[in-house]
């Protein structure tokens, strides 16, 4: 009895289905790259020569496979940091961050271990965005200045990153600044003095303190409590005698839009612990 018409079709379409499918695997599997075990110094120096090119992506990539091929030479632990410096030049932040805490991890008594805790810190630093985003890559970034500053004070790296520091201040300093002047111009003074305060005690160093003594000023004048808007000029006055700020600061309160004379300074010489 010979197979009916439908059941042959099936059969046939079954086999072509197998052989399809045989000739995909075939070729997936001819796509795949061999692996081909290389010496070290080859891989190595091959990685060198791709970041020395700017070719990021390769030298990571070769770097990661000195370490996958030869574990356990002394080339894996360069690699690795290697990987890292790769990682941070090609703007992967993300893959950079986790190979240097996987280096530090790893590796706490290396040679390289400052150089490690440094490119951490530049990571996030390469990372501070303008003041009207979100700053957390700023807190992460004074952190990690900080704490290379703290582990290898004596060294080139502490002092690059206590000249980042000041940078970095400056930025959360000026996001406290937005966020002040946002609640003085929608009359939440209490608010907006808080953030300005912040700024003056925990930000002594950048260049928005007398801003932020101002717009104090401002804010207790708009509460009525002149006394203590008299005071905080005072302090602003002091540090900060021939500043524009200063002169709003004595318009706002005098009514004179002029500079006071240096030899009558009027406000001058109270200190900022009178204020509260």
């Amino acid at each position: 009895m010979h197979p009916s018409q439908p059941t042959r079709r099936v059969v046939r379409l079954a086999a072509a289905v197998a052989v399809s499918l045989l000739i995909a695997g075939c070729g997936s599997t001819s796509n795949e790259p061999k692996y081909v075990e290389r010496p070290v110094e080859e891989l190595y120096n091959e990685g060198m020569d791709a970041l020395d090119q700017s070719n990021y992506a390769t030298a990571a990539r070769l770097f990661d496979e000195v370490e996958r091929q030869h574990p356990y030479s002394v080339w894996a632990t360069k690699a690795q940091l290697m990987a890292a410096h790769a990682h941070y030049e090609n703007d992967s932040f993300d893959d950079a961050i986790v190979a240097l805490d996987r280096f530090i991890q790893l590796h706490p008594g290396s040679p390289d271990i400052a150089f490690a805790y440094y490119l951490k810190a530049l990571t996030y630093y390469k990372q501070i965005t303008d003041v009207g985003r979100d700053q957390r890559s700023t807190e992460l970034a004074l952190n990690a200045l900080d704490e290379v500053i703290r582990r290898f004070p004596n060294t080139d790296y502490a002092r690059d990153a206590k000249l980042k520091l000041d940078l970095t201040r400056d930025h959360l300093a000026g996001k406290e600044m937005e966020i002040g002047r946002f609640y003085l111009k929608r009359g939440h003074w209490l608010a907006a003095i808080n953030r300005f305060k912040k700024v003056v005690e925990q930000y002594q160093t950048t260049t928005h303190v007398p801003e932020a003594l101002h717009r104090m000023t401002e804010a207790y004048l708009a509460l009525g409590l002149k006394d203590q808007a008299y005071r905080v000029a005072a302090v602003l006055g002091h540090n900060y005698p021939g500043s524009e700020w200063y002169m709003d600061s004595y318009a706002l309160l005098e009514g004179k839009d002029v500079r006071p004379p240096s030899e009558q300074p009027g406000l001058l010489g109270r200190a900022w612990n009178s204020v509260f």
